[in-house]
């Protein structure tokens, strides 16, 4: 099973369009240590012609383009994509389905929940009904994708319902169908795929357990990092992130958990351990993780 790592930051990428933070304005110069990184999504495939896409990044064409495995091989118009998941309704994980347009057969795995919110957006239909097949991914229940012969397992984690959809000043962190994680296996090995996790849980740490590569939620270094840099107004937890330092952060919820790769993904801008020379990536490695980056391949 070969993975493909298209993006590996948060939403607006690294750098982000709008942000001057140091570690931005080094990405820009073209620092080799702060090497840039489109939005998250990862391409998974068992045969390495056929490619399963977890999460739809809004820059799905550029990470297309940069990946010749996904290239058309065959005929005036053909594309290696076969099947699109979705773990949440977010703007970073769903608006890459509109560069999917061009009238391409593939079929969107998600939950009801998720399905719902496509639906209820117009602008989603310009997806040919008649080409783009959408089914309901129903959470622990494994599904066999006919088309590359993948098995695709949805779960929940602990999230909270997209920005745009907030009803509520502090929305409720909660196990639902809005945000899950997914299980890819062939048969002989398993990946997790959790970019966005507000905590961890009992429930969660036995499913994760003695999986082949988990690809999880790096988005902040700490809780308050946003607020201590003066780039918003929100905590992680807010925002239903992990943070990776700390007593109750990823790093240390990892350790009693047997992992056979653990790789950070979905990274915000602000996330120092973006940077191959800090201390805060000298710690994350020192912990046994990998941060990901653009064009990173994971065969197991």
């Amino acid at each position: 099973m070969i993975s493909i790592v298209l993006g590996a930051a948060a939403g607006g990428g690294f750098p982000q369009w709008n942000a001057h933070s140091p570690g931005c304005e080094r990405a820009r110069a073209g620092d080799p240590k702060a090497r840039p990184r489109s939005q998250t999504s990862l391409a998974v495939s068992g045969d390495g012609r056929n490619w399963v896409l977890l999460n739809a990044s809004p820059d799905l064409r550029q990470q297309i383009e940069a990946t010749p495995r996904l290239h058309p091989h065959e005929g005036i118009r053909s594309s290696p994509l076969r099947d699109v998941v979705l773990t949440n309704g977010d703007i970073d994980a769903i608006a890459g389905l509109l560069t999917l347009r061009e009238r391409h057969p593939f079929t969107i795995h998600a939950t009801a929940a998720v399905q719902a919110v496509l639906a209820a957006n117009p602008i989603f239909n310009a997806l040919a009904a008649d080409l783009v097949r959408r089914e309901s991914l129903r959470l622990d229940q494994p599904v066999t994708l006919a088309t590359c012969g993948l098995t695709i397992e949805g779960f929940a984690v602990p999230g909270k319902t997209p920005l745009y959809l907030e009803r509520s000043a502090v929305p409720p962190i909660g196990e639902t169908e809005e945000v899950i994680g997914v299980l890819v296996g062939d048969g002989r090995r398993r990946l997790a795929f959790v970019p966005s996790c507000a905590a961890m849980t009992d429930g969660l740490a036995r499913r994760l357990q003695g999986v082949d590569a988990v690809f999880f939620d790096g988005t902040l270094w700490q809780d308050d990092e946003l607020i201590r840099s003066g780039a918003g107004t929100k905590t992680g937890r807010r925002m239903g992130h992990m943070s990776l330092a700390g007593s109750d952060g990823v790093l240390a919820a990892f350790r009693p958990i047997d992992v056979g790769r653990k790789i950070l993904i979905h990274l915000n801008n602000s996330n120092p351990a973006l940077l191959d020379d800090s201390s805060e990536r000298a710690e994350v490695e020192a912990a046994g993780w990998e941060v990901s980056y653009d064009g990173m391949e994971v065969t197991l």
